[in-house]
């Protein structure tokens, strides 16, 4: 009996709790919508006495800025220095630039203009421009060497090697353009005015080449032709010595004597 009462006492006791707990939860709601009723700044469709506006007109930007340990949401129709607007469908937001030494930025890390005194490149602050780059018509941004006006490019020239345009299959040939402005007046800044290929032709033997074998050709039958001629004279002058010889070889005569 005792415990069928103690059980009916602790029943009850829970009933009182929850029914409290469901009372302060429901004054706190009331609370909340006492203050976002309170009437909001221009531009801001929910807000709050303690945390300022939650969320902005479809157009606008909320931006956080921190108060102690609070952070106070206000909007803008555009994000100040040192931050980026970033469009959502439930709400736009302004993100702070992570990028060091940048007062404006188009993206998280691409700034889009540095600090005073300091040169942007490539979405980046420098305190000088990179090798090879230098600043373009008194700004503070880097330019790059493809900004070098240049001509267009000239023909290709004929296929040769080593200077010469014959004896040979395969060669190089090249083309060249001029240098129409550079930045700062520094040609050095500027791309290749000259470019080379491989190219191959037809075989062809050079004009001096021939010439040169018809000479050799010339030489060579000139020493036959001398060699003929010496030989030729060789051998008459062989038989005139052989026909002297016979004349010179006359055979003994005898005298015949008296007889008696």
């Amino acid at each position: 009996m005792q415990l069928g009462l103690f059980v009916v006492v602790v029943f009850l006791s829970s009933m009182d709790l929850t029914g409290g707990s469901k009372a302060v939860k429901g004054k706190r709601q009331r609370r909340i919508s006492t203050e976002l009723s309170q009437g909001c700044a221009r531009g801001c469709d929910l807000c709050s006495e303690f945390n300022g506006c939650l969320r902005c007109s479809p157009k606008l930007f909320i931006l956080l800025e921190r108060n102690d340990i609070r952070q106070i949401g206000i909007c803008l129709p555009s994000c100040p220095l040192g931050y980026f607007g970033l469009r959502n469908t439930d709400m736009n937001k302004c993100i702070k630039c992570k990028i060091e030494n940048c007062e404006s930025c188009f993206s998280r890390n691409f700034c889009t203009k540095c600090k005073e005194g300091l040169y942007l490149h490539k979405g980046r602050c420098y305190v000088t421009c990179p090798e090879g780059y230098s600043a373009a018509n008194g700004t503070m941004e880097c330019s790059s060497p493809a900004q070098c006006e240049m001509s267009e490019w000239g023909p290709w020239g004929p296929c040769s090697k080593k200077r010469k345009l014959c004896g040979f299959k395969k060669g190089n040939e090249d083309r060249t353009r001029r240098i129409l402005q550079a930045p700062s007046g520094d040609v050095s800044l500027c791309p290749a005015t000259t470019e080379v290929r491989r190219c191959t032709v037809q075989k062809s033997q050079c004009p001096e080449g021939k010439r040169k074998k018809k000479d050799e050709q010339g030489k060579q039958d000139n020493t036959n032709g001398n060699r003929n001629r010496k030989d030729t004279k060789d051998a008459k002058s062989g038989t005139k010595k052989r026909k002297s010889k016979q004349r010179g070889a006359v055979a003994p005569t005898t005298s015949a004597s008296p007889a008696q």
